[in-house]
């Protein structure tokens, strides 16, 4: 089967965004989008500390070194400028709205809960199985009380974050260069490229900074291809909340969002060793998900 043949259902997503492709228009739409984001970032930062003043403006942001439960939420919390942003580029630069970018709503709701679900069995038989072994000892974290609290607000709020990524990388750019541009390799490679280079984390990461780039372009490819598979953004903004929850919820590495994490991983990003004989693990499981989401969309 083609990839055309594969991807007749991304035409859903593209034909809105056909009327005004143009590559300039696309140039104006990323600057705005990086312009708004930015700017209304600063406004709110720059606010919250005029009102809050510099401790708990620290505290709140995480500005005071610590990651706590509130500044990972805020953090994440913060991800929504970036669709406000995403809003704006589509409105001035090609008369858009953010809705067309989801797909069919329907369609989308119905994707986003079969792939979800599919993703919940995967994980749970995943974990049910002989035990998996990380080295050493899961580190605990969060008081499993004071976790079951916050995790309502946590899931929404890794909701929002991962909807920004999504509606940003596999919605805008991948809709509006596949409407511009026949070939996938266009429309499933450059915001993959963009996003893997989104998450190229030197100060955090150290050697393994490079190594978890090429994750993250791979991530954004599976995503990709998903999405054109699937005509929406649903199945997308399934598989990476699964895996953020799991990620920030579950088990965090200790130097990266650690604040909500019930648990923390014996090891860290800058561990290259322990980090890079991991890495095949999760790399297998990243490509089962991928699949395991084919499969409930059947496409």
């Amino acid at each position: 089967m083609s990839l055309f043949r594969a991807y007749r259902a991304h035409e859903a997503l593209i034909t809105p965004a056909r009327p005004k492709a143009q590559v300039w228009r696309l140039v104006i739409g990323v600057i705005l989008i990086a312009g708004v984001f930015l700017l209304a970032n600063q406004f709110l930062h720059q606010s919250l500390f005029t009102l809050l003043g510099s401790e708990t403006y620290g505290a709140l942001t995480g500005r005071d070194g610590q990651m706590s439960q509130l500044s990972v939420m805020f953090l994440l919390l913060s991800f929504g400028l970036l669709t406000v942003a995403v809003t704006v580029a589509l409105k001035v630069a090609h008369n858009r709205g953010i809705s067309a970018v989801f797909g069919n709503a329907t369609l989308f709701r119905s994707q986003f809960t079969v792939v979800l679900l599919m993703l919940v069995i995967l994980n749970a038989a995943v974990f049910a199985l002989p035990p998996w072994d990380m080295g050493a000892p899961l580190v605990p974290n969060v008081n499993f009380g004071a976790w079951l609290v916050v995790l309502p607000f946590a899931i929404v709020a890794i909701i929002v974050q991962v909807s920004a990524e999504e509606i940003l990388f596999r919605g805008y750019l991948q809709q509006q260069l596949a409407a511009r541009f026949r070939s996938p390799l266009i429309f499933l490679l450059v915001p993959s490229v963009l996003f893997g280079l989104g998450h190229y984390m030197p100060e955090e990461a150290g050697e393994n900074a490079n190594i978890i780039m090429v994750w993250s372009v791979i991530f954004g490819v599976l995503m990709a291809d998903l999405t054109a598979r699937a005509g929406t953004l649903g199945p997308a903004i399934a598989v990476h909340f699964v895996n953020n929850v799991i990620a920030i919820l579950f088990v965090s590495m200790p130097d990266s969002l650690s604040g909500l994490a019930l648990y923390l991983s014996p090891f860290a990003l800058t561990d290259t060793q322990e980090l890079r004989a991991w890495l095949p693990v999760e790399f297998a499981m990243m490509v089962v998900t991928w699949l395991a989401a084919r499969l409930a969309i059947r496409r």
